[in-house]
């Protein structure tokens, strides 16, 4: 028979950054609450910003009594490293448990890849891998094991995102023909740990942060890119590394259609909006023309404090992606589609547990594997194999920014799909 979960899946955070503070913590933290998940571990490089999230005063009273094993534990020496310890956590765990990676992005293949070889599901934060073929190599290492990767490219849960999908292959907004997107993250990113590890030969803002529009058209269209340009402009962190710091990008899909894409690190820190981000499409259909705006700086709400406690007095809130509001149980829940991405991939993989449970080895992965096939074809929550574009993408992406924005081509014929320099070679 095969092994089944007495209890609730274990989680393995691999990351203690902002974006676990902000977003997966407190997700992972309600998912618990309510019983799906088991005992949370959190490994990060060293101790520092695990104790930070120990002590976070809004955890404790959004999800009190709940709390987190660290490793390494919280009272190591805060300058002691120890960057492999995620391999032992990783081994230690139940097969069928959960490992959430969260960790830069040139760092995602090899976590990924060790939680698969030991029988774990993945959600990772965006973008899965940097490369198309580490993608198909880890879609089909997963499916081998009947294993779940879930990426958060959390934008695909934004109620108006899934309405636009509805809508757009309903043919209500025609065909895609222009459009733009923009991104730009708040200036005071700059003095985090992205000075450490945002550096040119790592990622650029259009690999990071625009990665998002570039699915969410693909994820409301279903059209595929074809070709890539992407320019990046210099800059010095404080601590005096260089990264691209600002990029401008264009992308071509299969229908002729054009993307341009906005992105940086150097919103004001003090501006009401904390970024500043937004997608427009021009359609057209018979002899009409059509647009889909989505304007995802202001939500229509906006808040005048009598405090900093924000960074800034005036600020335009959006409680649509992540926040923590009063409800009927204990403590704080949190709401949005930050939330829902989270929640949507935990399912699954419980999901995918639960499918083959009771039943002998080869008939356990079968099951498993045809629930894994069932999430893929709905392409809903993304995964290696149905949001591989992405890869394609960020490959392009890189090849192109650090040729001075020469344009790039993907080619889906024959299999599989290659990147290369227009009349140039391959990456």
């Amino acid at each position: 028979m095969s092994k089944t979960h007495d209890a609730p899946m274990r989680v393995l955070v691999v990351g203690g950054g902002m974006i676990t503070h902000d977003q997966l913590l407190p997700s992972l933290y309600h998912l618990q609450r309510r019983g799906d998940l088991g005992p949370i571990q959190i490994c990060a490089l060293n101790s520092p910003p695990l104790k930070e999230l120990a002590d976070e005063p809004m955890f404790q009273k959004a999800f009190p009594g709940q709390t987190f094993e660290a490793m390494p534990s919280l009272s190591e020496p805060p300058d002691r490293m120890y960057p492999n310890l995620y391999r032992d956590a990783i081994a230690a765990l139940p097969p069928h448990s959960l490992v959430v990676v969260a960790v830069p992005d040139h760092f995602h293949y090899p976590v990924i890849r060790e939680a698969l070889l030991h029988d774990q599901h993945v959600l990772t934060v965006k973008p899965l891998v940097l490369k198309y073929a580490q993608a198909k190599e880890l879609e089909e290492l997963a499916f081998s094991r009947g294993l779940v990767v879930g990426v958060d490219y959390h934008k695909r849960f934004d109620r108006r995102c899934l309405d636009a999908r509805g809508l757009y292959r309903a043919g209500r907004f025609g065909e895609f023909r222009c459009g733009e997107a923009k991104l730009v993250e708040p200036y005071r990113y700059r003095y985090s740990n992205f000075q450490n590890w945002f550096l040119k030969e790592n990622s650029d803002p259009f690999t990071y942060i625009g990665c998002h529009y570039v699915d969410l058209v693909y994820f409301i269209t279903g059209l595929r890119p074809v070709e890539v340009s992407v320019r990046g402009v210099e800059g010095r962190f404080p601590n005096g590394n260089v990264g691209y710091l600002w990029s401008t990008g264009q992308v071509v899909w299969e229908n002729g259609a054009v993307l341009s894409v906005l992105n940086g690190l150097g919103y004001p820190d003090e501006g009401a909006g904390t970024n500043d981000q937004g997608l427009c499409l021009f359609c057209e259909g018979g002899d009409l023309g059509a647009i889909l705006r989505h304007d995802d700086q202001f939500r229509g709400v906006s808040h005048g404090y009598v405090d900093h406690q924000s960074g800034a007095a005036f600020r335009f809130v959006s409680p649509d992606y992540f926040r923590l509001v009063p409800w009927q149980g204990e403590g704080l829940k949190p709401v949005g589609y930050g939330y829902d991405s989270i929640e949507a991939i935990v399912e699954s993989a419980v999901a995918v547990n639960a499918a083959g449970a009771g039943l002998s080895a080869s008939e356990s992965l079968a099951k498993r594997q045809e629930t894994v096939q069932t999430i893929d074809q709905r392409g809903i929550i993304a995964t290696p194999a149905d949001s591989s574009i992405n890869e394609l993408v960020v490959e392009a992406a890189r090849l192109s920014i650090s040729n001075e924005g020469r344009h790039v081509t993907i080619n889906y014929c024959p299999e599989p799909a290659l990147v290369r320099l227009r009349n140039g070679a391959a990456s």
